[in-house]
């Protein structure tokens, strides 16, 4: 609901209404993935996005560089959180193809994707903003690569995130924009923070938790085990219980 009213407050141009709804977005999120026993990066990956979100409230370039620089701590969580739970291998195809090959080929395209973005841009970025713009996208599309070791939900959110962040690249290099263009960058932003923070769920709940049914892990079951667990049965008849 937070979402949805920010978003129409964006539609219909309600600055306060953005203003008001816009800091709660992360923080909602981040209480559904405290009840959910979530990774504790997650949270601060979430909490993070809400300081982002908070400074580039205010109009003014240093408050711009710090929010870029609270969302890019967001990133480097994410990162973290991909290389603990996610799994190179679902590069490899049904049918066996290779795992290194379709790699290689990710990284490549998301190469061209960063380099083709920068160079673009370049020109037309403030002096002052060439470097932290160029730094934040490397950053950026490193966490989009990344996500696609989560799987299809998580590359959707990684991708989301890149598109929303080269949106506002866009504005900074004063390029011409869709109309209303914040809201088209919020509404990709709350996909891709949704999208991943589902992804990162489904992986890392279920782990933690120790769930072994549900993630497929856990060590295999022994004739030994097999022979005590009947045992046990046998005497849980006994016991009538």
């Amino acid at each position: 609901m937070a979402a949805l009213g920010d978003l129409l407050a964006l539609l219909a141009a309600w600055e306060p209404g953005h203003a008001v709804l816009k800091p709660l977005l992360m923080p909602l999120l981040a209480a559904y993935v405290w009840t959910r026993r979530g990774p504790r990066l997650l949270l601060a990956a979430l909490l993070f996005g809400w300081g982002g979100d908070t400074l580039l409230l205010f109009d003014a370039e240093p408050a711009f560089l710090a929010g870029m620089g609270s969302f890019a701590a967001g990133h480097v969580c994410y990162l973290v959180l991909f290389k603990r739970y996610g799994d190179t291998g679902r590069y490899a195809g049904p049918g066996g193809g290779s795992s290194r090959a379709r790699g290689a080929a990710l990284v490549a395209a998301y190469a061209l994707a960063l380099l083709g973005t920068v160079a673009l841009l370049w020109p037309d970025l403030p002096g002052d903003m060439r470097g932290p713009v160029a730094g934040y996208s490397l950053l950026l599309t490193a966490m989009a690569l990344g996500a696609t070791t989560l799987g299809a939900t998580a590359a959707a959110g990684g991708g989301l995130f890149l598109l929303s962040d080269t949106l506002i690249a866009t504005g900074v290099a004063d390029w011409p924009q869709l109309p209303r263009p914040d809201f088209a960058i919020m509404l990709t932003y709350l996909a891709a923070q949704y999208l991943l923070t589902r992804a990162v769920l489904r992986e890392a709940v279920p782990r933690e938790s120790g769930d072994h049914r549900r993630t497929g892990t856990g060590p295999p079951v022994t004739g030994a085990d097999k022979a005590t667990a009947a045992a046990r049965a046998t005497t849980t008849r006994r016991a009538g219980a």
